[in-house]
């Protein structure tokens, strides 16, 4: 049986997405936060991903839905603006000979907006919050690093609540 999800819930997930997107261009493009969540909200940017076929075959460009475009700016405005004490704190759970600096850069948006939100986001449950970065990072990743998303998410989460 179909598992059913309900929109708001797919706009929160669609938002966590852009959040990750948008961290990550802010940094490496050293682009102004305010404008990049307008050219997210416009859809200017991140209106596509790139989806294979399941086999590995084929990509194509499959359009986003709709995003909660309240959501994906406060998150990403408040991860910009706790970057410094958000990466202090990931930085302090990685294991010895890691360093946050060297991570990928997709990796390190996402673990700043998962920090975050596990940190600052009560009212959402742990193993949700947990799930949809774990689940964000195999979209991104397929080696070990959902993985170590998993462990080091769930530490946080442990210590933060």
């Amino acid at each position: 049986m179909a598992k059913f999800v309900s929109e708001k819930i797919k706009m929160k997930s669609g938002a966590r997405l852009a959040a990750v997107q948008a961290t990550y261009m802010i940094e490496y493009g050293q682009l102004p936060v305010d404008e990049v969540i307008k050219d997210f909200i416009n859809g200017e940017v991140g209106r596509f991903v790139i989806a294979d076929d399941g086999d590995g075959e084929r990509e194509e460009l499959v359009e986003v839905e709709k995003i909660d475009t309240n959501y994906f700016a406060t998150l990403t405005r408040n991860v910009h603006e706790k970057k410094e004490f958000l990466e202090k704190s990931l930085a302090a759970y990685l294991k010895e000979g890691w360093q946050f600096e060297r991570l990928d850069g997709t990796l390190r948006a996402l673990l700043l907006c998962a920090a975050y939100e596990l940190i600052n986001t009560l009212y959402v449950d742990v193993k949700v919050l947990i799930q949809e970065y774990v689940d964000l990072a195999y979209a991104f990743f397929s080696k070990n690093e959902p993985k170590m998303v998993n462990a080091l998410l769930d530490q946080i989460a442990k210590q933060a609540r």
